[in-house]
Order: C-alpha cells, then sequence, then structure tokens
C-alpha cells in the first residue's frame, strides 16, 4: 500500500496515516493477520516523525483494527468489537444524515451515495 500525507492539510499527520491504513483495510490491500510496517520503517518510508507513526497505530488499536504482538508489532486484527465499532458508526451517521436532511438531500440520494462508496470496497 502506498501512504500518501499531505503536509498542507490541516488534518493532523496520524490521523491521515490511520484513515489511509482503514481505506487499505476496507479496499483489501490489507488483510486480518497483516503486520504493517515496523513504526520506524513507515516513519522512515513517508517522512514523518516516529511519534506520529506510533501515536497512529495507538488509536487503530485503540478502535479496534490492529493489535500488538511482541514479535509482529502491529497486526491487521478487524473482528475485534464489532458491536462498538457498529454502534460508533451509528453516532457518525446520525450526525451526517442530520447535515444532508438539512440540505433536502433525499433518502434515496444517500442509498445511491453509499452504494458508490460500497462499490469501491468490493
Amino acid at each position: 500500500m502506498i501512504i500518501e500525507i499531505d503536509f498542507n492539510s490541516d488534518e493532523a499527520l496520524y490521523l491521515q496515516l490511520r484513515n489511509q491504513i482503514i481505506m487499505g483495510i476496507a479496499t483489501a490491500q490489507f488483510q486480518e493477520g497483516d503486520s504493517l510496517p515496523s513504526v520506524r520503517q513507515l516513519a522512515d518510508t513517508i517522512g514523518i516523525n516516529m511519534h506520529t507513526v506510533n501515536k497512529a497505530y495507538t488509536v487503530l488499536k485503540q478502535e479496534g483494527y490492529v493489535k500488538v504482538d511482541r514479535r509482529k508489532g502491529a497486526v491487521i486484527a478487524i473482528d475485534i468489537d464489532r458491536m462498538r465499532t457498529l454502534a460508533e458508526l451509528k453516532k457518525e451517521l446520525q450526525v451526517i444524515l442530520a447535515k444532508g436532511s438539512c440540505k433536502n438531500i433525499s433518502k434515496e440520494e444517500i442509498h445511491g451515495l453509499i452504494e458508490e462508496i460500497y462499490e469501491d470496497y468490493r
């Protein structure tokens, strides 16, 4: 997977890294059990501080996308706590759908967007 960091973005670097790893999981570039590069290796490759990569990995672990193995490092572990993830998604979707409702975006348009986005993950 190629990680691209936008150093001019207002979004924090660790969040950009986290989001790209999540996208890599969703698009099957990363599979359950795959090891991520070491913190040092990824930091050197991208050209960012090791602490930034470590923070991204920590957030991914807290959110249930990776587990830390003493021998393998950060390992993709997406089946952890599915119910918690559904609850978090529902909370986020409530705000997104409220924004759409305020702009008179129809339920059908929302469904179309969801179908379009999910096609990228198959």
